[in-house]
């Protein structure tokens, strides 16, 4: 451990200590948690809806600004990775497993629980899913890509520390080596904690209740002490995979997920209803795109006595912010030399539409099932959440194989997302070093998963208490990413200035280069014609020899 900081120290410290309140004051540790939960809630809601608008604008504004041409790297550089590789990497780092969690969950419910519309009607089927697609698509990616944007710019332009500290300097000079630098890495540790602790606990939650459904002899087992399996298990499976470094295991397992996701959602697609999905992926872009605004601002506070906005749009706002900084560092990881317009419309364009598309084959297929044959809410409603797709599983043909190879799905996913996870956290806690010592990683994926399991274990509504985590670990994380955002833009301000410098010198001497271009070539014309003369000289002299 001589590699590592005082963060590491500090935070390890932090996050033992909460561990051992779950353990030993579980109760106590659920009513401070969600007392605090409640209060950020219902009095910053407003918060989280405008900085996660805020930071969609600053994305957009970067694709069209001048901005866009500046190279994250030096200027010759060039992208490690392929564009299929890359791609590979953003969607198993950036929701992989919240997708094959929420694919069929979320419009299942929201087709039940709809925000505005009667329930189970055809209305109720349309807000499903343009919530659904609203709440995976631009937002979500665009925090992603403004917190990736800012770290790949101080590391690969300025040559920073991988450190989310390092990108305070505009502001803060050389204090963010200091106190105040520290800070802002341990409040980036937890943040990362909460929010990859809570991904990994619904793919347990999932990986639990699929293999509960396809092998129903371990129903013996306690619910807890399975779920506790489950994440031993993947904790030893991502622990092998951190030690072979991004180039082999998150690599591989990266386009393994990718290509298992494509068939996955192919199988559904074609031996579905096909048509049904096709129009429900159509009509969801066109209604997310019109009330595109409405929904961004959208607080109920007309409602009171409506709590949809907060456990649905303001839970995944937090989940976004609190999983950003693991995502960010991630995906500047592996983004060096893409300039930042081909950078910020690779992060935020592809996997929004992806995302849509996925949600209308998974979500489409069962609000089509449910309104036709029924029954898939109410195992839903009786197995908990994650049961929702293997309830849809069910009405294809190979069922048993096909939720085989979805939990393989999710366990892969599950591995790549820790395995990313303790990289991450690894640099922030040892100055950062892009490739941290394994015994780092190795503590932090069995804090991690500690974290992952005490939430799950000891609340009756498991997952609530994971959502609670990442509304409490996101908010001072979404005040970060704000003053990130006002350090990039002041930095990009002096290297554009530096630019039109650069650009006016460059101008200059090209100007120069023509002119000298044309003096040579009136000195070759004259040469020319000094010649003709000479010439013509020579022939009039024969002409009187003769």
């Amino acid at each position: 451990m001589k590699k590592t900081t005082s963060v590491f120290y500090i935070s390890v410290a932090v996050a033992a200590a909460f561990i051992f309140w779950g353990v030993v004051f579980p109760e106590n540790m659920l009513a401070i948690t969600e007392q605090i939960q409640g209060f950020i809630s219902t009095e910053l809601g407003w918060f989280y809806l405008l900085s996660a608008t805020f930071y969609v604008g600053v994305g957009l504004y970067l694709i069209v600004s001048p901005y866009g041409s500046i190279r994250l790297g030096k200027p010759e550089e060039q992208p490690k990775y392929s564009y299929v590789t890359w791609f590979a990497f953003l969607f198993t780092a950036g929701m992989g497993i919240g997708l094959v969690f929420w694919g069929a969950a979320e419009p299942l419910s929201h087709y039940f629980t709809p925000p505005n519309a009667a329930p189970a009607t055809q209305q109720a089927a349309a807000e499903a899913m343009r919530y659904s697609i609203f709440h995976w698509g631009i937002h979500p990616w665009a925090i992603y890509s403004v917190v990736a944007l800012t770290l790949a710019y101080f590391q690969y332009r300025k040559d920073e520390p991988a450190l989310f500290s390092s990108t305070f300097r505009p502001l803060i000079g050389n204090r963010v080596t200091g106190p105040v630098g520290k800070i802002i890495d341990v409040f980036v540790v937890f943040a990362t904690i909460f929010g990859t602790a809570t991904s990994l606990g619904f793919g347990a939650a999932q990986i639990t209740a699929g293999l509960l459904h396809l092998f129903p002899p371990l129903s013996v087992l306690n619910d807890n002490l399975f779920q506790i399996i489950v994440i031993l298990i993947v904790t030893i499976l991502f622990s092998i995979s951190a030690i072979t470094g991004i180039d082999k295991g998150i690599r591989i397992l990266s386009n393994l997920n990718v290509r298992l996701a494509v068939i996955l959602m192919a199988f559904v697609l074609l031996l579905g209803p096909t048509s049904y999905i096709m129009g429900v992926f159509t009509q969801g872009i066109g209604s997310y795109a019109q009330n595109f605004f409405g929904m961004s601002f959208s607080m109920d506070v007309y409602n009171p006595e409506s709590s949809w906005v907060q456990d649905w749009t303001l839970f995944y706002w937090a989940w976004w912010i609190s999983w950003s900084p693991f995502v960010g560092a991630f995906i500047a990881r592996v983004s060096r030399g893409r300039t930042i317009r081909e950078f910020v419309i690779g992060v935020i364009a592809l996997p929004s539409l992806f995302g849509a598309f996925w949600f209308s084959v998974f979500g489409g297929s069962s609000i089509f099932f449910e309104s036709e044959i029924g029954g898939l809410y109410a195992q839903m409603e009786a197995g908990g959440t994650e049961m929702a797709l293997f309830a849809l599983l069910e009405q294809f043909p190979l069922t048993f194989f096909v939720s085989l190879v979805t939990i393989v799905l999710i366990a892969s996913f599950f591995i790549t997302s820790a395995d990313s996870a303790t990289v991450v956290l690894g640099m922030q806690t040892t100055g950062g070093m892009l490739n941290p010592p394994n015994s780092v990683k190795l503590v932090w994926g069995i804090i991690i998963a500690a974290t992952a399991g005490v939430l799950l274990v000891t609340s009756e509504q498991g997952l609530d208490a994971l959502q609670t985590a990442s509304i409490i670990g996101a908010f001072p994380f979404a005040i970060i990413i704000i003053l990130m955002i006002i350090s990039l833009f002041k930095e990009l301000q002096s290297e554009k200035a530096a630019l039109t410098v650069n650009r006016e010198r460059i101008r200059q001497e090209r100007l120069a280069l023509r002119n000298d271009r044309e003096r040579v070539r009136r000195e070759q014309q004259l040469l020319k014609k000094e010649r003709n003369k000479l010439r013509n000289n020579e022939d009039e002299n024969d002409k009187t020899k003769k």
